[in-house]
């Protein structure tokens, strides 16, 4: 079992209201955008630690809850940290999809699912964690007839040179040709190098971590 030396955060300096409760808001560790507030008392945090996944409180059913259980978009924390006067806490967190119950990546976008929800700081990373699912999906079932199919069986060999050939069309585009060819030689670039990664059984997830280490 592991001591209170071992957990993130001090749980005996934090100021819990009467209900034994204090407020967490959830940052996307990526784009810093805040994705919702919820709740945690001293058992859902002790969760928290032990899981890396972000558990509070619920007030109305009255119970301990992760976030994500029913629909599978799990917060994984990356950092915790709470405010000067230790009464608020700031989780900072990769989700495994939409935060918001609404289908949107957050609960402060008054509900514009459908407009500049879309258009947000966060959509990359939504569409590359998308991205990675079906290149899993792809190498699993293997379908006939796939174009990601005919690379993961033809290896590693053919898939780090058209990675490669990818990458010199990029630049190619930066130095020649509009916007749009840019962005489209960028788009095959990603799937290319999801592809690689899927190959070698390493998450997008893992370059987010190494550009976050870089920026402390």
């Amino acid at each position: 079992m592991k001591s209170q030396s071992d957990y993130p955060i001090d749980l005996k300096t934090l100021k819990y209201n009467k209900d034994g409760l204090v407020p967490a808001i959830l940052q996307h560790a990526l784009t810093m955008q805040v994705l919702m507030l919820g709740y945690m008392n001293k058992e859902s945090l002790l969760r928290s630690f032990e899981s890396g996944h972000c558990w509070f409180f619920s007030r109305s059913k009255g119970r301990l809850w992760e976030k994500g259980e029913s629909s599978g978009h799990y917060q994984k924390i990356q950092q915790i940290q709470y405010d000067c006067d230790a009464d608020t806490l700031l989780i900072q967190v990769l989700p495994d999809g939409p935060t918001c119950h609404t289908g949107s990546i957050s609960c402060f976008t008054n509900n514009e699912i459908d407009s500049d929800d879309k258009k947000s700081a966060s959509t990359l990373y939504i569409a590359l964690e998308h991205l990675q699912k079906v290149v899993m999906q792809r190498n699993k079932e293997r379908p006939e007839g796939s174009y990601s199919t005919s690379l993961f069986e033809a290896g590693i060999g053919k898939i780090a040179k058209k990675f490669g050939e990818e990458g010199v069309e990029v630049a190619l585009a930066a130095v020649g040709e509009s916007d749009e060819r840019l962005i489209d030689e960028t788009a095959d670039l990603l799937y290319n190098l999801a592809i690689l990664f899927e190959c070698r059984k390493i998450e997008l997830d893992a370059v987010g971590e190494a550009l976050l280490e870089r920026a402390r």
